[in-house]
């Protein structure tokens, strides 16, 4: 059984489109997602430094694009088993699963992304992974500085949001044995800091065409297989101030008895996770086209009985 996952904020690099676009049907692509929701996504992908890029603004819906581009290049043209997005990818997980369009789909990111940037803008937050250390004694902590556990990633790895001086104070008082790393994003997302951004984007939401999803789709929010197109519009709605539980999502698919998992790109974090956290299962990150011929093989290998590949 095959799942498709698709990676969440801070997964892009400056350039990392250019490979891609080398292909015309990509470039042509992603230039009618530019037009529809009004960004250069060529020039974020190709020429952008990391402070463009990690503008919230810019870098959801580059993202999101990068992750659909993925899957046309992979010409996967019957059914799928699984599909789950972290945090932003949700919205490519809900594409790839039919339960709106991609041209949807780039819609509502820009207006995530433009909605959580005018939160962002209104506080001093951000986030800092925590690697490593005794689990409940880094959630003690994060709670006991006013932070919030925004993103429980499995594998020793908890993502702290909130207050630039908290973030600060629990690099200071971290266990020896874990690690605080800074994460390159602009805000607290999946806090009560984005709350502002809620009600703008469900009466977004509202006016766009849904679906119930042909293939499993996995919820961030509590790890639950989701079959109702309303409500997994609902979920990601509600998602952008509510904590990510990727560990839960890796346990459903667990559950699934999934034997492998292709990222989609900017590919590479949610494999590391998944690495540590799912042993046995195999695993592809389509970082660029070179990796398409593998990822085609992985398919064919792992997907059900009805799904291909074309090149």
């Amino acid at each position: 059984m095959l799942a498709i996952v698709a990676p969440g904020q801070g997964s892009q690099t400056p350039g990392f489109l250019n490979p891609w676009l080398e292909d015309s049907a990509l470039k042509d692509a992603l230039a009618s997602y530019s037009e529809v929701i009004g960004l250069n996504l060529g020039h974020l992908g190709t020429e952008s430094g990391p402070d463009e890029i990690r503008d919230t603004a810019n870098a959801q819906p580059l993202i999101v694009a990068a992750g659909l581009l993925g899957m046309k290049a992979l010409g996967v043209s019957a059914r799928l088993d699984v599909t789950t997005g972290h945090s932003v990818g949700e919205l490519t997980a809900a594409s790839i699963a039919g339960v709106m369009s991609n041209l949807d789909a780039m819609k509502l990111v820009r207006e995530r992304g433009l909605a959580m940037a005018v939160a962002a803008a209104h506080s001093t937050t951000g986030m800092s992974a925590v690697l490593g250390g005794d689990r409940d004694e880094i959630l003690t902590l994060i709670a006991r500085l006013g932070l919030v556990a925004a993103n429980d990633n499995g594998s020793g790895q908890i993502v702290a949001a909130g207050d630039l001086v908290a973030l600060t104070a629990l690099a200071d008082s971290i266990p020896s044995n874990a690690r605080v790393r800074a994460l390159a994003v602009s805000g607290a997302f999946h806090t009560h800091f984005m709350a502002p951004a809620v009600g703008h984007l469900s009466e977004f939401a509202a006016g766009i065409k849904v679906s119930d999803p042909a293939i499993t789709i996995i919820s961030n929010k509590d790890g639950a297989n989701v079959t109702d197109g309303r409500e997994v519009m609902d979920r990601i709605v509600a998602q952008i101030a509510n904590p990510v539980r990727w560990d839960l999502c890796m346990a459903t698919m667990i559950s699934h008895g999934v034997t492998a998992v292709l990222e989609l790109p900017p590919a590479g974090t949610l494999v590391g996770l998944i690495k540590r956290s799912m042993p046995g299962v195999e695993t592809l990150a389509l970082k660029s086209p070179d990796d398409l011929d593998a990822a085609r093989d992985l398919i064919a290998r792992h997907a059900g009985p009805t799904a291909k590949a074309t090149p």
